[in-house]
């Protein structure tokens, strides 16, 4: 094993380019530490009486702290002093003592709440059970002293629902799970009275509500493995139930069902776009908004008290907003901006006079950059599938025969989406081209969508990257011979089976923490997410009957077919693609004689949270995307305090 310092060093800034891309057009390069760095104040959030501000920023470490401030001043203090990972989930909650924050360790997923007083600062762990998970938070304004959250104390495959007093602490379990339940929902009184359950005999999923706690629980509906929908909420006199689905429809709906009569009221849809976001009232409980991602966010107002604001809204400045934090009194709205060249900014708005004052942005130092505007596009597959993605070029030159990057999201069951993206800024700004393709399989564009990408992985899901990549060649985008193929988790399969299923397509690839194996994925899938087991093999391929399906469908098996560079960056506590399967494949690519980066993260998981990571992973990536495909790059420099090694 080579130490990562000693390698990077040996590495060369190469700084060729192809005669269309001449490098005196293109702005100054951007350093990675101002795009893949630490924000400087991120995800602000108002105290429930509207007094307090709290916000994430890095101490004098860089490592992502709680800070908070009273609002109309200036006393901004630290509140947490986590010690190395740095805090990224948090919650005020109601008492009006506490702040709660969520944390793992070195990437396993295990997180656990933390809850720390505002006046002593004090640290307590509010789940403190060894080698469990906490997940599903719920908070009550009616029941300040009290959170309700799931736990898989005692059983690792089942999160019980638990209740837990704030102020001493006192943990009670509430509701135990009978072993397939995937999610709880309490109503407006603070008792669970809905959740979904996983049905393993079809992978599919039932409602299930109860009409008081010592009540037995009825199933409402039942989502077959094609559908999807959730409970988001209950009314505020608990004889409404508000859901997502897409049932009876081809797209996720927003609906009213009556417990009483069990009837649904549609109350928005899209022919074409799923449900992307609804904005509830903290106290009434009711429905003011939904949004639709369509090619850029779009909100639909239900709320009449609600409309004028969102006028003001757009018309304060730029981009696609949604309302981050509010105050109980519903007076003080924090309001976040998003925009494709330039980082997020967030807006204190007074509801009473319509104003609204900037308060800061996520990264100050991305302001006023030549950032590249990220293009909506979409292109017929070759089965005639309509299908959506972004295209972002480099700023100052022609968009023709550039090197590219096809830049494939996780999931797949997710979807890229319009704004700023590091990545993609990072990439245009090297020289490169840059295209994210919603294939089939991704989600927001309906069910029949989603559905086409059943049991397509390596198979109609890289058709439609291969017909992105097609579609670039065809405008005239891209060079044919340098297109890189990267991506994390499934983008990070993608990219595996891009250099193995059709090796000669692409130039190189960077896969990160992608799986290599559909087999042993699925048999060291975490035990908490057996109650999904069933659905996965639907959707993937069914490990207990189809192992020679799943086998054709990975690249492992495959290793003898690729022929071009391949970089692979792994977290060695990722609790869903296990390091072995980046083990494996590398460990067959050099017994094969074939070329393969590997650097290993040894407090990571499934990506790298710290920053850095990142920094050290990408300097990697730069080298790497210049050395095969020509692109600019900013010298590695000195990177301090990361674990990567390099094997």
């Amino acid at each position: 094993m080579k130490t990562a310092s000693t390698v990077l060093g040996a590495l060369v800034c190469l700084t060729s380019f192809p005669a269309a891309l001449p490098a005196a057009k293109l702005p100054d390069l951007i350093p990675r530490a101002v795009l893949f760095g630490n924000p400087e104040r991120a995800s602000p959030k108002l105290s429930s009486d509207g007094k307090m501000l709290a916000y994430l920023a890095p101490d004098k470490k860089n490592v992502l702290q709680v800070f908070v401030r009273t609002v109309g001043k200036n006393d901004d203090r630290q509140l947490t002093h986590d010690k190395k990972r740095g805090i990224r989930m948090y919650f005020w909650a109601y008492d009006g003592e506490h702040l709660l924050y969520m944390q793992d360790t070195d990437g396993d997923e295990n997180f656990h709440v933390y809850s720390v007083n505002l006046k002593s600062g004090l640290v307590r762990d509010l789940t403190p059970f060894q080698g469990i998970k906490a997940e599903g938070v719920d908070l009550s304004p009616e029941h300040p002293n009290e959170m309700l959250v799931g736990m898989n104390v005692n059983d690792r495959r089942k999160f019980d629902a638990y209740r837990i007093n704030l102020k001493s602490g006192a943990i009670e379990l509430d509701t135990e799970n009978p072993g397939t339940v995937l999610g709880w929902v309490p109503d407006a009184e603070f008792k669970i009275r809905a959740a979904v359950a996983s049905t393993p005999e079809d992978g599919g999923n039932d409602l299930l509500v109860r009409e008081a706690v010592d009540k037995p629980w009825k199933k409402l509906r039942h989502w077959s493995f094609e559908e999807e929908g959730r409970p988001i909420g209950f009314s505020k006199d608990g004889k409404t139930l508000y859901l997502e689905g897409n049932h009876d429809a081809n797209t996720s709906r927003l609906l009213a069902l009556d417990l009483a009569t069990g009837k649904e009221e549609v109350l928005a849809e899209d022919d074409t776009y799923d449900v992307g976001g609804v904005m509830v009232h903290p106290t009434r409980h009711t429905i003011q908004a939904v949004a639709f991602i369509r090619d850029r966010v779009e909100w639909k107002v239900l709320d009449k008290d609600i409309a004028e604001d969102f006028k003001t809204l757009a018309q304060v400045r730029s981009g696609d907003y949604t309302v981050a934090s509010r105050d109980l009194a519903d007076k003080a709205w924090l309001v976040a901006y998003s925009t494709d060249d330039g980082p997020t900014t967030y807006y204190a708005y007074d509801r009473d006079s319509r104003k609204a004052q900037r308060l800061f942005s996520t990264h100050p130092k991305l302001e006023g950059l030549s950032l590249a505007p990220m293009k909506p596009i979409s292109f017929q597959s070759r089965d005639g599938l309509t299908i959506h993605g972004y295209l972002t070029t480099p700023v100052g030159v022609e968009p023709r025969n550039l090197p590219m990057v096809l830049l494939v999201h996780g999931g797949p069951w997710g979807r890229d989406d319009w704004g700023f993206n590091s990545n993609a800024q990072w990439l245009s700004n090297r020289g490169y081209a840059v295209l994210q393709v919603n294939f089939r399989g991704s989600t927001g564009y309906g069910k029949k969508f989603l559905n086409a990408g059943n049991r397509e992985w390596a198979g109609k899901m890289h058709d439609d990257l291969l017909d992105a990549v097609e579609w670039a060649k065809q405008q005239g985008i891209a060079d044919p011979k340098k297109i890189a193929i990267m991506g994390g988790s499934y983008g990070g399969y993608a990219t595996l089976v891009g250099l193995t299923f059709t090796p000669d397509v692409f130039a190189c690839g960077v896969d990160i923490v992608g799986p290599s194996n559909l087999i042993t994925l699925f048999k060291t899938i975490p035990p908490y997410w057996r109650p999904m087991r069933a659905m996965l093999f639907k959707r993937v391929g069914d490990l207990d009957k189809e192992e020679d399906f799943l086998k054709s469908r990975s690249p492992l098996f495959r290793v003898d077919k690729i022929n071009k560079p391949l970089l692979i960056g792994q977290g060695a506590n990722d609790p869903r693609v296990k390091q072995a399967e980046s083990d494996q494949i590398v460990s067959a690519l050099r017994k094969a004689g074939k070329e393969v980066e590997y650097v290993i993260y040894t407090d990571e998981g499934h990506g790298f949270a710290r920053p850095e990571n990142r920094l050290h992973f990408f300097a990697i990536v730069e080298q790497f995307l210049a050395k095969h495909l020509g692109g600019r790059c900013e010298p590695v420099g000195d990177i301090k305090g990361h674990s990567g090694e390099i094997h």
